[in-house]
């Protein structure tokens, strides 16, 4: 089950509101909005008033009377929308509708380039701060991510288990699971909560729990809006793709970086002597020995090229 997916989207509640007072070419706007919002997403002001019938000042106004500070405002507002209500089929046509074989590979590589960019201008630095603090004071740490957000939250974990004790990435194939797992969770812990539209109601309830346990929540998430923000107190924001079959991860991962290279530097002694440690038993145990190639050597294992120079021998 998805949170939101069906609830009424402030956007279009704002034009229901203001409807009965506008303009005929205004309603005309409203009309096509609620109807193609998928593809008014991607218009300019000028380009969705030639394709209504109304002048670009008119689709201004109309941005205006709604609330939002100009058409920018109107077209985050008409994102938002798309996010919640756009499947993963609709999301591929529309996708797939816009741009041709041979522009896919920099289409999509440009648009991680722009979340990037995005994130960089609207992540809050004292938040960024705040959840490394938390996260060092934290006595255990709860990952919690599901779905495409997985392997988040899994890739998260594993750098928190270098530099903390008591790192623990919640099992998420059942609801039961979840608070059987955080059962013990409490004031003195964090759970750090990855979830980016379409949004996970299994993950909203997870940090419900350990809200109402008293336990630190810190969200990572794409908008201030998203719901997993009700029981957080530290909102980290990230941009993700709006219309993709492919969840676009590429800004949430960045973000996940930072905090790791952060919390590096704030233990850096520490760190240093668990790599010592690990380096030590890596290689008293052979663990990485036969599992990575060797750059240098041929084709063949060490034993065969032995056996190779004793045949050539005689």
């Amino acid at each position: 089950m998805e949170a939101t997916e069906n609830t009424t989207n402030e956007l279009i509640l704002r034009i229901e509101e203001k409807y009965a007072k506008m303009s005929k070419g205004q309603r005309r706007l409203a009309d096509y909005v609620r109807a193609n919002y998928d593809k008014a997403v991607f218009l300019t002001a000028a380009k969705l008033g030639e394709t209504v019938g109304v002048s670009e000042s008119t689709v201004v106004r109309f941005a205006i009377q709604l609330g939002y500070k100009g058409y920018p405002g109107f077209q985050k507002a008409l994102e938002e929308l798309v996010r919640t209500r756009l499947n993963s089929i609709q999301r591929m046509e529309v996708t797939y509708g816009r741009i041709s074989q041979s522009e896919i590979l920099e289409t999509v590589l440009q648009s991680d380039i722009e979340r990037i960019k995005e994130t960089l201008n609207v992540v809050d630095h004292k938040a960024f701060n705040l959840a490394i603090d938390t996260i060092l004071e934290a006595e255990r740490i709860y990952v919690i991510g599901i779905r495409s957000c997985a392997p988040l939250a899994s890739f998260f974990a594993f750098y928190l288990n270098l530099l903390c004790e008591n790192v623990t990435v919640v099992n998420t194939n059942s609801s039961s699971e979840i608070f059987e797992q955080l059962i013990r969770i409490n004031e003195k812990d964090v759970i750090i909560g990855i979830s980016f539209p379409r949004y996970s109601m299994r993950t909203l309830k997870a940090l419900e729990f350990a809200s109402n346990r008293k336990a630190k929540v810190i969200t990572l998430t794409d908008s201030i809006h998203s719901p997993m923000n009700l029981y957080s107190s530290c909102n980290l924001i990230a941009r993700s793709d709006i219309a993709s079959i492919v969840d676009s991860l590429v800004a949430p991962l960045s973000v996940i970086n930072a905090l790791v290279v952060a919390l590096c530097m704030k233990k850096r002694k520490e760190v240093v002597s668990t790599l010592e440690t690990l380096e030590e038993i890596w290689g008293e145990y052979q663990v990485y020995s036969g599992d990575e190639l060797n750059p240098v050597a041929t084709s063949f294992p060490a034993e065969l090229d032995g056996e190779e120079e004793e045949k050539a021998e005689t």
